[in-house]
């Protein structure tokens, strides 16, 4: 039986984003302590991505700590009043996979911006990340405060990294 098929064929060459996505499902960039980031607009399934891929790594036995950025400037910075920064860092360090999701959505103080670099500093290449975030990496300036301090840390943020630009319209508002 032939059959015409008048669907655009896809260039083979280039892995769709479902595939990257299945792809970073097998967790390999846990092993090579990697910082995976999810980017795009809002509602186009960023968190849930990280989550589905948080809940794979513990079913494969890795340790994962999941929280938004506001939550965890909110809690180092507790920490840090109450003289227990380092032992802070060093619980989030620990954990196989930090997903910090919500980049963006709120500004971060210059405090609050040290203490983040602090805790990326201590996983830099020691233990993978997965980021969120519906702002472009141009943008972090005006997230961290200041363009210099930003370009400080998306150089740590990017070395070793993969970035999954998301593209498609809101699912809430579609």
């Amino acid at each position: 039986m032939n059959r015409r098929d008048d669907t655009p064929k896809q260039d083979r060459s280039k892995p769709t984003t479902r595939h990257r996505i299945m792809a970073l499902a097998q967790l390999e960039f846990i092993k090579r302590a990697e910082a995976l980031h999810f980017l795009d607009t809002p509602g186009t399934g960023k968190s849930h991505l990280a989550t589905a891929i948080s809940t794979a790594a513990v079913r494969a036995g890795r340790s994962v700590y999941q929280c938004s950025l506001a939550e965890l400037i909110e809690a180092l910075t507790k920490a840090e009043r109450e003289g227990r920064l380092a032992e802070k860092i060093r619980l989030y360090a620990r954990a196989s996979l930090l997903i910090v999701d919500e980049i963006g959505y709120l500004p971060i103080t210059s405090g609050g911006t040290n203490l983040f670099y602090q805790l990326v500093n201590a996983r830099h290449e020691k233990g993978a990340m997965i980021l969120t975030s519906n702002r472009g990496f141009a943008e972090w300036g005006e997230i961290f405060g200041d363009p210099v301090v930003a370009h400080a840390r998306l150089d740590r943020l990017l070395h070793p990294a993969v970035v999954v630009q998301i593209e498609g319209a809101s699912y809430r508002l579609g």
